[in-house]
């Protein structure tokens, strides 16, 4: 048994990369976040599903951290999904009271440390407290010329897709614009316009799927997806996800 627990140990921890070893030149430029796992964090422990959200806020801080260290652009938190309205009330309620409670209290550090936050996603769905308190937070940091922290909230990439087709049939039918149905006019009516595609999607807690997150952003991102659960993810699994993707051959459908 000692043996099995050392070799599940030896699994999940992340080869010690340093931050020296990643190489500045081939730094993905946006990397996307599946945080998963906080409700089986807390359940493991006997704590409420709450706790182990708040205990993410760890992970969210050391991941803006260290994306700065390593020269990110972009990192982008799938922090709640269209389809996590479906979780019980109680659980939805403590979410959005803990978005307005992490922006009360993150906000400072992030404008000390130059981080632009941005939000895609349909905001207006949002409890207005909540929603007034992200608008306040973009505001302050839009000058800002570090990190762009991009929080994906009440997003779903389906949703995102069909709402862009809808905007541009409305310019069409009004006389607004007139240019044709195309891969180029579909991304610059995306909530991410302006925002470059994902080349580095992560996902914590095993799951090996996209959950509706950046689908259409999302075409030729390369994945890396660990067993461990979003609270106890670190740098290090962030350097070696970036350490991993910068040996891999992207070949964008070439040979």
């Amino acid at each position: 048994m000692t043996s099995l627990l050392s070799k599940l140990k030896d699994k999940l921890r992340p080869p010690r990369y340093r931050i020296e070893d990643i190489d500045p030149d081939s730094v993905p430029k946006h990397v996307a976040i599946i945080m998963d796992g906080n409700g089986r964090w807390a359940q493991r422990r006997g704590l409420p599903r709450i706790a182990g959200h708040r205990a993410g806020a760890k992970a969210i801080r050391e991941v803006v951290e260290t994306a700065t260290r390593i020269g990110i652009d972009y990192i982008t938190l799938y922090t709640f999904s269209a389809e996590n309205w479906r979780r019980p009330k109680d659980e939805v309620t403590g979410l959005m009271k803990l978005f307005k409670e992490m922006l009360e209290s993150e906000l400072d550090q992030l404008h000390r440390n130059n981080v632009k936050l941005l939000t895609i996603g349909d905001l207006q769905g949002i409890a207005p407290t909540t929603r007034d308190e992200f608008a306040k937070a973009v505001a302050k940091t839009k000058d800002n010329t570090g990190l762009k922290l991009v929080v994906a909230l009440n997003y779903g990439g389906r949703g995102d897709i069909l709402a862009a087709i809808d905007k541009l049939m409305k310019r069409s039918v009004s006389g607004q614009g007139d240019e044709p149905l195309e891969e180029e006019s579909v991304a610059r009516a995306l909530s991410t316009a302006g925002i470059p595609d994902p080349e580095l999607i992560i996902r914590t807690s095993g799951e090996l799927r996209l959950s509706n997150f950046l689908i259409w952003e999302s075409a030729y991102s390369e994945f890396w997806v660990t067993d461990i659960l979003w609270p106890d993810f670190t740098r290090r699994h962030l350097i070696s996800a970036v350490y991993d993707y910068q040996h891999r051959e992207r070949r964008f459908g070439g040979i």
